[in-house]
C-alpha cells in the first residue's frame, strides 16, 4: 500500500517549536457544566504519539446527510474521538485505504468537544490543513497525513474532527462498531463551532483513522490489537468503557493505549478486514510513538475456520507477530482466549483447541509477557465458560463488567 504523507511547510513547524518552546499554550480550561479535562505533568521532550487510532475496515456506501442529494457525498462528518494522553499539538491521519477512486477532500477541521453532542468548545476550533492546503486528495488505497495543529489537547477529553467531502468519491474507508455517536450535516459546517446542522448520526468512524499528539507529557504508545473483544463491539455505546479504555484509565496519561481491535478480524486469515498478520505492519508498527504490543487474537480462527487449522498454525502465526515486533524494538504482552462455551459455535472441538493454544501461551517462549484474560473472565465452576458476572449475555463477548476485569488484569509492569 503506497504512503502519502502531508507535511507541514517549513514556517508552519518553525511556528510549532516557537510555540513549544516560548511555553505559550492554548488553555481548554474547564468551564462551568464542562467535565474536567485532566493533564498529566510533563515527563520529557515532546515527540509525536498517537493518542487515538481505529483500524480502516471496509468501503462503506457514502453515508448521506439529511438534505443532501441521494447518492452524492456532499456532507460534512463530525467524528467524534476520545484522547489517551493530551499535548500542544496534534496531526490526523485520513484514510482511503478501501476506496476504489480519489477521495476528494475540500476542509478538515479539529476541536474540543464540548458538553457532549457536536459542538466545539469555544475557543478551540482550528482549521487542518495539507501541505499548506485547506483541500486534498487522496488517492485510492492511500492515506494523507495532515500539517501539525497548534491546540493544547486534553488527556482523557474528546476531539471533534469534522471532514468535508465536497462531492460523489466513491465508497468509504470506515470503521463500523466504533460504540461512539457521531455527528453528518449537509454542506461544509467543518468550521462551525455550533453542531446545530449536525443533524444526522453514524455509529461508524469515516475517514479518520489516527490523531497523533506532540507531547512531553507520555512516554510512548501501547497497542491493543485484536478483534471485537478488543474493539469493545459489546461495551455501553459513548461511555469509552473497552478493555483498552479502563487499561488507559489506570495509565493515567503516562502512555497512550491505540484500540486496533477489528470486530470479526482473525490472526490467519481474512475476515472482517485484513488478518492480523497483514495488517500488523500498517496498524501497529506504524503506529506514531509505538513501544509495546498487546496481542489478543485467535478465538475467530478457532470458531470460523476457513483452512485446517492445529494448535501449531496459531501459534506460530502468534509466534511471527512477535518476531516481527522485537525487529522494530517493541514489547509484546500475549493474550490467553477467552472462554467461549455456550455460544453456539463454541463446540468440544473449538474448546479442546482454545485450551491446547492458551496452554502454549502460558508456557511461555512466543511473548515477552502473558496477560491470562481466560484466568479473569472464566466462571471458576465451568472453566470453558465466561462468569455470569462477566457475560455480555452470548457468552462470547465480555460486558462492561467483563472490559473493566480485563483491563484491571494487565499488569502495567509488564508494559
Amino acid at each position: 500500500m503506497k504512503k502519502r504523507h502531508g507535511y507541514a511547510s517549513l514556517a508552519a513547524l518553525m511556528a510549532v517549536v516557537v510555540l513549544i518552546c516560548a511555553g505559550i499554550y492554548l488553555s481548554v480550561g474547564t468551564a462551568k457544566g464542562r467535565p474536567a479535562l485532566r493533564t498529566p505533568p510533563p515527563s520529557a521532550a515532546s515527540v509525536w504519539i498517537g493518542t487515538w487510532s481505529a483500524s480502516p475496515v471496509l468501503a462503506a456506501p457514502a453515508t448521506t446527510a439529511p438534505g443532501s442529494p441521494s447518492g452524492s457525498a456532499g456532507r460534512s462528518v463530525r467524528n467524534v474521538v476520545h484522547t489517551t494522553v493530551g499535548g500542544t499539538a496534534a496531526r490526523i491521519t485520513l484514510s482511503n485505504l478501501a476506496g476504489t477512486q480519489p477521495l476528494k477532500i475540500g476542509s478538515v477541521s479539529l476541536a474540543v468537544r464540548a458538553n457532549g453532542g457536536a459542538e466545539a468548545m469555544p475557543g478551540t476550533l482550528r482549521r487542518v490543513t495539507f501541505q499548506g492546503a485547506p483541500a486534498a486528495t487522496v488517492g485510492a488505497g492511500d492515506q494523507l497525513v495532515s500539517d501539525p495543529v497548534v491546540l493544547r489537547i486534553p488527556y482523557d477529553g474528546d476531539l471533534l474532527i469534522s471532514v468535508h467531502t465536497p462531492g460523489p468519491g466513491g465508497t468509504v474507508t470506515s470503521h463500523p462498531q466504533a460504540r461512539q455517536t457521531s455527528y453528518l450535516a449537509a454542506g461544509d459546517h467543518t468550521l462551525d463551532e455550533s453542531g446545530d446542522d449536525y443533524t444526522g448520526v453514524t455509529t461508524s468512524w469515516h475517514h479518520l483513522t489516527a490523531v497523533d499528539v506532540l507531547t512531553s507529557e507520555a512516554r510512548g504508545a501501547i497497542i491493543a490489537v485484536g478483534d471485537s473483544i478488543t474493539d469493545g463491539v459489546s461495551s455501553t455505546r459513548d461511555a469509552n468503557l473497552r478493555w483498552p479504555d479502563v487499561l488507559a484509565d489506570r495509565l493515567g496519561g503516562r502512555y497512550s493505549v491505540l484500540n486496533q481491535g477489528i470486530s470479526g478480524n482473525r490472526l490467519l486469515a481474512e475476515g472482517r478486514g485484513p488478518s492480523v498478520l497483514d495488517r500488523f505492519d500498517r496498524d501497529v508498527l506504524a503506529r506514531s510513538g509505538a513501544r509495546t504490543v498487546i496481542v489478543a487474537i485467535g478465538i475467530n480462527d478457532l470458531l470460523r475456520p476457513s483452512y485446517p487449522l492445529s494448535t501449531d498454525a496459531l501459534t506460530d502465526g502468534l509466534a511471527e507477530l512477535t518476531r516481527r515486533a522485537h525487529a522494530r524494538g517493541l514489547r509484546v504482552v500475549g493474550a490467553t482466549l477467552t472462554p467461549c462455551g455456550g455460544y453456539p459455535m463454541c463446540t468440544p472441538a473449538v474448546e479442546a483447541e482454545r485450551t491446547r493454544v492458551n496452554n502454549v501461551i502460558r508456557s511461555g517462549g512466543i511473548f515477552d509477557a502473558v496477560v491470562d484474560f481466560d484466568r479473569a473472565l472464566r466462571d471458576p465452576y465451568a472453566p470453558h465458560r465466561l462468569s455470569p458476572a462477566y457475560d455480555y449475555g452470548d457468552h462470547l463477548h465480555p460486558s462492561d463488567a467483563g472490559f473493566a476485569r480485563m483491563g484491571a488484569a494487565v499488569d502495567p509492569a509488564q508494559l
